[in-house]
């Protein structure tokens, strides 16, 4: 059995449709799970409550954690340190391995113009030490043998059947409405975006490689590199419409934050945008001999999914 506990969204889904290469025996586990292959298992649960991510876990093989939890520092801190602790628990009690899909904002700020697998571990944001804190909860069971784990790493997304994503919610749908495209703090500056599809796929295979245990993985993505105007041009040339644009300030996200909560969230993250943000997953593609989605495959797939 295979388990992927946040198997509602973008991630969870897609990774689905790529465990089913490799087993036919997937459990969904979120509050409503839906199938997406005939033969899944749905296992409805609230995996803020330990007991239920024990019933969760037990019988897996391999563990897919995938949660996306609302974009809240409050709710991370709250929820996030428990649900890994009760995850990593259940996996040792019942012998399961673990792969924790993750970001990259634990990383030092100096470092995200070239983020590696060893870059140093040092956040600046209050979301960053959450996530620091967890991975760091994860690779010391590990160090310490306790745990058979992976960690599986990813930068910002995008693709097809992806409404979360900054590139879908800021440009695509903002040129549907017939809007200027939104950015954070520069245009100018390159930005690295992982193709969803190849991230979830790239997950599978992860998960399904004896090797790949007990180390950190970047997911493949593609080496090009595009500032954030070159990907709106490329929007808008994929949707035929002018690619006009605007660089929101982080004095503006502040502002508007204080009618628009999610908004005062981003102002700690604009150190993504107002550098280079280059993410680096040679590791992967030389292992395993892959080559990413190209950004002009993957702004058209993501133009007709969304």
């Amino acid at each position: 059995m295979q388990t992927i506990l946040g198997a509602g969204g973008t991630i969870g889904r897609d990774l689905a449709k790529e465990l089913s290469s490799y087993t036919d025996r997937i459990r969904l586990v979120s509050r409503t799970p839906q199938k997406v292959n005939p033969a899944d298992e749905l296992f409805p649960a609230d995996l803020t409550d330990r007991a239920q991510v024990f019933k969760a876990v037990e019988g897996s093989e391999v563990v897919y954690l995938t949660v996306g939890f609302e974009y809240n520092i409050s709710i991370w801190r709250k929820n996030w340190p428990s649900l890994m602790r009760n995850v990593i628990d259940a996996c040792k009690q019942y012998k399961a391995k673990l792969v924790f899909f993750d970001n990259v904002y634990l990383y030092d700020a100096n470092s995200v113009g070239h983020m590696t697998e060893e870059s140093p571990i040092n956040p600046s944001s209050k979301k960053g030490k959450v996530r620091a804190e967890i991975a760091g909860m994860l690779m010391d069971e590990v160090k310490q043998g306790t745990l058979t784990a992976l960690i599986a790493r990813a930068a910002d997304f995008y693709g097809p059947n992806n409404d979360k994503s900054l590139m879908v919610q800021t440009v695509v749908q903002n040129f549907r409405k017939g809007k200027a495209a939104n950015w954070f703090a520069r245009t100018d500056k390159v930005h690295s975006f992982t193709y969803t599809p190849d991230a979830a796929k790239a997950t599978a295979l992860l998960g399904n490689t004896a090797s790949a245990y007990n180390q950190v993985w970047h997911l493949p993505t593609d080496p090009t590199r595009l500032t954030g105007q070159q990907w709106i041009e490329r929007v808008a040339k994929e949707m035929n419409v002018k690619p006009k644009s605007m660089a929101l300030p982080t004095w503006l996200l502040r502002l508007m934050g204080i009618f628009v909560p999610i908004m005062g969230e981003f102002p700690e993250m604009a150190y993504q945008y107002d550098r280079d943000y280059f993410f680096d997953s040679s590791k992967f593609e030389k292992a395993f001999n892959v080559r990413p989605t190209t950004p002009t495959e993957g702004v058209k797939r993501m133009v007709e999914g969304n």
